[in-house]
Protein backbone atom coordinates (compact mmCIF):
# COMPACT_ATOMS: atom_id res chain seq x y z
CA UNK A 1 0.00 0.00 0.00
CA UNK A 2 1.23 3.52 -0.60
CA UNK A 3 2.27 6.34 1.81
CA UNK A 4 -0.77 8.17 3.85
CA UNK A 5 -3.67 9.47 1.88
CA UNK A 6 -5.48 12.30 3.28
CA UNK A 7 -8.79 13.18 1.49
CA UNK A 8 -11.31 16.19 1.21
CA UNK A 9 -14.87 15.67 0.98
CA UNK A 10 -15.06 15.46 -2.42
CA UNK A 11 -13.93 12.33 -2.83
CA UNK A 12 -16.18 10.59 -1.12
CA UNK A 13 -18.98 12.36 -2.36
CA UNK A 14 -18.91 11.76 -5.66
CA UNK A 15 -17.49 8.41 -5.67
CA UNK A 16 -20.36 7.47 -3.03
CA UNK A 17 -22.20 9.15 -5.46
CA UNK A 18 -21.30 6.49 -8.38
CA UNK A 19 -21.84 3.49 -6.31
CA UNK A 20 -17.87 3.02 -5.76
CA UNK A 21 -16.57 4.46 -2.50
CA UNK A 22 -14.95 1.22 -2.06
CA UNK A 23 -12.56 1.93 -4.77
CA UNK A 24 -10.60 4.42 -2.52
CA UNK A 25 -9.96 1.27 -0.18
CA UNK A 26 -9.17 -1.37 -2.88
CA UNK A 27 -6.73 1.48 -4.30
CA UNK A 28 -5.28 3.19 -1.29
CA UNK A 29 -6.28 0.88 1.97
CA UNK A 30 -7.04 3.01 5.05
CA UNK A 31 -7.71 6.48 4.13
CA UNK A 32 -7.22 9.54 6.57
CA UNK A 33 -9.59 12.69 7.02
CA UNK A 34 -10.63 15.23 9.57
CA UNK A 35 -14.05 15.73 11.46
CA UNK A 36 -14.85 18.97 9.30
CA UNK A 37 -14.57 16.82 6.16
CA UNK A 38 -16.62 13.88 8.03
CA UNK A 39 -19.37 16.87 8.88
CA UNK A 40 -19.29 18.03 5.29
CA UNK A 41 -19.88 14.43 3.91
CA UNK A 42 -22.83 14.24 6.15
CA UNK A 43 -23.05 10.51 6.24
CA UNK A 44 -21.37 7.79 7.55
CA UNK A 45 -17.87 7.09 6.54
CA UNK A 46 -16.75 3.63 5.90
CA UNK A 47 -14.70 1.87 9.05
CA UNK A 48 -11.21 2.55 7.01
CA UNK A 49 -11.15 6.19 7.00
CA UNK A 50 -10.01 7.21 10.22
CA UNK A 51 -10.39 10.78 12.00
CA UNK A 52 -7.76 12.97 12.84
CA UNK A 53 -7.61 16.74 14.31
CA UNK A 54 -4.73 18.87 12.50
CA UNK A 55 -2.60 19.79 15.26
CA UNK A 56 -1.78 23.22 14.62
CA UNK A 57 -5.86 25.01 14.99
CA UNK A 58 -4.36 28.56 14.25
CA UNK A 59 -2.64 26.91 10.70
CA UNK A 60 -6.66 25.43 9.71
CA UNK A 61 -7.76 28.98 10.81
CA UNK A 62 -5.69 31.03 8.46
CA UNK A 63 -6.12 28.77 5.54
CA UNK A 64 -10.08 28.81 6.35
CA UNK A 65 -9.11 32.42 4.49
CA UNK A 66 -8.85 30.67 0.70
CA UNK A 67 -10.51 27.64 1.04
CA UNK A 68 -13.56 26.43 2.71
CA UNK A 69 -13.52 24.76 6.38
CA UNK A 70 -12.93 20.98 5.13
CA UNK A 71 -10.72 21.85 2.61
CA UNK A 72 -8.57 24.04 5.55
CA UNK A 73 -8.76 21.18 8.00
CA UNK A 74 -7.06 18.85 4.56
CA UNK A 75 -4.82 20.54 3.88
CA UNK A 76 -3.70 21.75 7.42
CA UNK A 77 -4.01 17.83 8.11
CA UNK A 78 -1.85 17.15 5.10
CA UNK A 79 1.19 19.29 6.01
CA UNK A 80 1.88 17.53 9.48
CA UNK A 81 2.03 14.45 7.91
CA UNK A 82 5.25 13.89 6.45
CA UNK A 83 5.26 12.93 2.27
CA UNK A 84 1.27 12.22 1.98
CA UNK A 85 -0.87 12.82 -0.72
CA UNK A 86 -4.17 14.46 -0.39
CA UNK A 87 -7.11 14.08 -2.36
CA UNK A 88 -8.14 17.50 -3.23
CA UNK A 89 -11.00 18.56 -6.45
CA UNK A 90 -11.40 22.56 -5.81
CA UNK A 91 -8.86 24.34 -8.30
CA UNK A 92 -8.40 27.02 -5.68
CA UNK A 93 -7.57 24.27 -3.00
CA UNK A 94 -5.87 22.33 -5.28
CA UNK A 95 -3.66 25.49 -5.74
CA UNK A 96 -3.40 26.42 -1.85
CA UNK A 97 -1.82 22.67 -1.71
CA UNK A 98 0.42 22.94 -4.32
CA UNK A 99 1.63 26.09 -3.22
CA UNK A 100 2.33 24.40 0.28
CA UNK A 101 4.65 21.58 -1.59
CA UNK A 102 1.83 19.19 -0.73
CA UNK A 103 1.58 16.32 -3.20
CA UNK A 104 -2.05 15.67 -4.87
CA UNK A 105 -4.09 14.29 -6.79
CA UNK A 106 -8.02 14.03 -7.31
CA UNK A 107 -10.72 12.16 -7.61
CA UNK A 108 -9.75 11.77 -11.14
CA UNK A 109 -6.31 10.27 -10.35
CA UNK A 110 -7.89 7.85 -7.58
CA UNK A 111 -9.57 6.46 -10.69
CA UNK A 112 -6.78 6.14 -12.59
CA UNK A 113 -4.77 4.74 -10.04
CA UNK A 114 -6.78 2.00 -9.75
CA UNK A 115 -6.81 1.09 -13.53
CA UNK A 116 -2.86 1.24 -13.61
CA UNK A 117 -2.63 -1.17 -9.93
CA UNK A 118 -5.07 -2.91 -12.30
CA UNK A 119 -8.07 -2.45 -9.62
CA UNK A 120 -10.42 -1.88 -12.72
CA UNK A 121 -10.18 -2.67 -16.21
CA UNK A 122 -11.19 0.55 -17.86
CA UNK A 123 -11.64 4.37 -16.63
CA UNK A 124 -14.04 5.39 -18.90
CA UNK A 125 -17.30 3.31 -17.31
CA UNK A 126 -16.60 5.71 -14.10
CA UNK A 127 -16.19 9.08 -16.37
CA UNK A 128 -19.78 8.10 -17.67
CA UNK A 129 -21.13 7.61 -13.72
CA UNK A 130 -19.33 11.02 -13.10
CA UNK A 131 -20.85 12.46 -15.86
CA UNK A 132 -24.35 11.80 -15.19
CA UNK A 133 -23.53 13.78 -11.54
CA UNK A 134 -23.59 17.47 -10.73
CA UNK A 135 -19.43 17.31 -10.84
CA UNK A 136 -18.23 18.91 -13.35
CA UNK A 137 -15.55 17.69 -16.36
CA UNK A 138 -14.15 19.84 -19.22
CA UNK A 139 -13.65 17.95 -22.06
CA UNK A 140 -9.98 18.56 -21.75
CA UNK A 141 -9.88 17.08 -18.37
CA UNK A 142 -11.66 13.69 -19.67
CA UNK A 143 -9.12 13.78 -22.94
CA UNK A 144 -6.08 14.23 -20.25
CA UNK A 145 -7.86 11.21 -17.76
CA UNK A 146 -7.98 9.00 -20.55
CA UNK A 147 -5.06 9.93 -21.88
CA UNK A 148 -2.94 9.24 -18.61
CA UNK A 149 -4.94 5.80 -18.39
CA UNK A 150 -4.00 4.66 -21.52
CA UNK A 151 -7.00 4.91 -22.93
Amino acid sequence: MPKTIVSDTSCFIILSNIGEIDLLYKTYGQIITTIEVANEYGETLPDWVVIHAPVDKSRQQILEMQVDKGEASAIALALEIPDCTLILDDYKARQVAEHLHINITGTLGVIIKAKHRGIIPSIKPYLDKILKTDFRLTDDIIKQALKEAFE
